[in-house]
This record gives C-alpha cells, sequence and structure tokens, in this order.
C-alpha cells in the first residue's frame, strides 16, 4: 500500500500535532514529564526524520537543487518533495520545542512561562527559539556569558 504526498502530508500533520500537545500538557511536576519530551523530543522527530528521508528518496527526481531559490522552487514543485520538505519542519521545530521545554524544566523556568514560546516554536519556528532565549535572558540574567574556557 503506497500513501500520496497528500496523504503523508496529513498523517504527520497528526503526528506533530501529538508531540506539542504532550509538550504543552506536560508541566515539570507532572510524573509523565520525561516520558513525554522523550517522546514528543525524540522518538516522534526520529520517526519524521524517517518519513522525510523516505520521502526525498521516494520522489527525488533529479531536477532542482539548493543553490538559487528558482532552483528551490523547482525542487518544491514535486509533490512528495514538498511533503519531505515540510516533514522536516516539523520534525526539527518539534525537536526544538522539546529542547526548550527541557531546558526551561532544568533552569526552573515555571512551565506556564514556556507555553507561549512552545506555541511560537510549534506555529513560527524561529520565532518561538527567540521568544525562549529573550524569557531565558529576562529570568535569568547573565545567561548568555560565554563559558569560563572560552574567554
Amino acid at each position: 500500500m503506497s500513501l500520496s504526498p497528500e496523504q503523508v502530508f496529513s498523517l504527520a500533520n497528526t503526528v506533530a500535532l501529538l508531540g506539542w500537545i504532550a509538550l504543552v500538557a506536560s508541566p515539570p511536576s507532572a510524573r509523565w514529564s520525561p516520558w513525554s519530551r522523550l517522546f514528543a523530543g525524540r522518538v516522534l522527530p526520529l520517526a519524521l526524520g524517517a518519513v522525510y528521508v523516505a520521502m526525498m528518496l521516494l520522489h527525488w527526481t533529479g531536477e532542482g537543487g539548493f543553490s538559487s531559490l528558482a532552483e528551490v522552487q523547482k525542487l518544491f514543485a514535486v509533490p512528495g518533495l514538498l511533503t519531505g520538505g515540510w516533514i522536516h519542519y516539523l520534525a526539527f521545530d518539534l525537536f526544538v520545542g522539546a529542547w526548550i521545554a527541557e531546558r526551561g524544566a532544568a533552569l526552573g523556568l515555571p512551565h506556564w512561562q514556556l507555553v507561549p514560546a512552545l506555541l511560537l516554536t510549534f506555529l513560527f519556528g524561529p520565532a518561538g527559539l527567540l521568544a525562549f532565549f529573550l524569557l531565558r535572558a529576562l529570568r535569568r540574567p547573565g545567561s548568555f556569558t560565554l563559558p569560563a574556557g572560552a574567554r
């Protein structure tokens, strides 16, 4: 049985959404949080990564590339490769979201303050990462200093 790029797209979105729900619904004080972060931050991104590789291998046409915007546009004109590109975003954003949840918990940041950064990461990737670093800087002054050996 072979799934169409549209079916893979829909399934991947559902899988990623489960990971995001797990992250948002898992404050550090919950005993299931380590398992949620493992599931959302490792298991699901690796599974999505495997689907990404499969989509790229199955749909690679040899046309297009990454050296110009026109080449990327040509590459992503192939629905299977566009789906692979979208899965790339899903996997990396979910991995970053889990990292935010893990680092925030390790730094003692309240979960309710992390949720906006998680939602921004879910919707706008790098904007959520930026929000986390800004939150960290506001809550923990000096968090952007160089390690002692790097000076």
